[in-house]
């Protein structure tokens, strides 16, 4: 049954790069204009993406598209959060595009724990996430030392439907309450440091 739930994920994961090559480029940011309108964001992310509060996730070094489209998906109401859909309702498509290209520009640094062996990352996330948390699709966020509160909420709300995502979505509906700690205890013992923003 869990492979089937891997089948459908990748197949997800294909059918969105398809989408996606077919629909226009989004504008380009402007990194100088998103750091000006990252005033908005510091107070729970930080200037450069490094959470300050355990219930924000970290957006240093996401990759563009992905701040793009949660930021869009808080404007639209397709997610939704008290404080994230408040202040992505003002946000322009530029500044949007701005606030993307400032975070994504962020250095970050990871690492496992000394000792700790790769193989043995949550082979539901990996795939997707990395076993060090770093992404290694464009579309898909980084994980590496996020609040393990914060990773438990978010994959219960994916597996109850407060979430949805057509790959998490699947994939969080198999997922035990064990599973899902394990998973977020992982990716939360990660090292992770973002260089202060330029």
């Amino acid at each position: 049954m869990r492979r089937l739930g891997f089948l459908a994920g990748l197949g997800g994961v294909l059918l969105a790069q398809a989408v996606a090559a077919e629909q226009p480029a989004p504008p380009e940011g402007n990194p100088a204009a998103g750091k000006v309108a990252a005033g908005l964001c510091r107070t729970c992310h930080g200037l450069n993406g490094f959470a300050r509060i355990p219930i924000a996730p970290h957006i240093g070094g996401e990759h563009p598209s992905y701040i793009r489209h949660q930021l869009e998906a808080f404007r639209s109401g397709t997610r939704q959060h008290e404080i994230m859909s408040v202040v992505a309702a003002s946000l322009s498509d530029a500044q949007i595009a701005d606030l993307s290209a400032w975070f994504a520009m962020q250095k970050i640094h990871v690492a496992l724990k000394p000792g700790v062996d790769p193989h043995a990352a949550p082979e539901a996330c990996a795939l997707c996430h990395g076993a060090d948390g770093v992404a290694v699709l464009e579309d898909a966020p980084n994980l590496a030392g996020e609040n393990s509160v914060y990773l438990e909420t978010q994959l219960k709300a994916f597996r109850t439907g407060k979430r949805t995502h057509e790959i998490m979505s699947p994939i969080a509906a198999e997922l035990t309450d064990a599973e899902i700690r394990a998973a977020a205890d992982w990716y939360a013992a990660v090292q992770l440091e973002i260089d202060p923003p330029p």
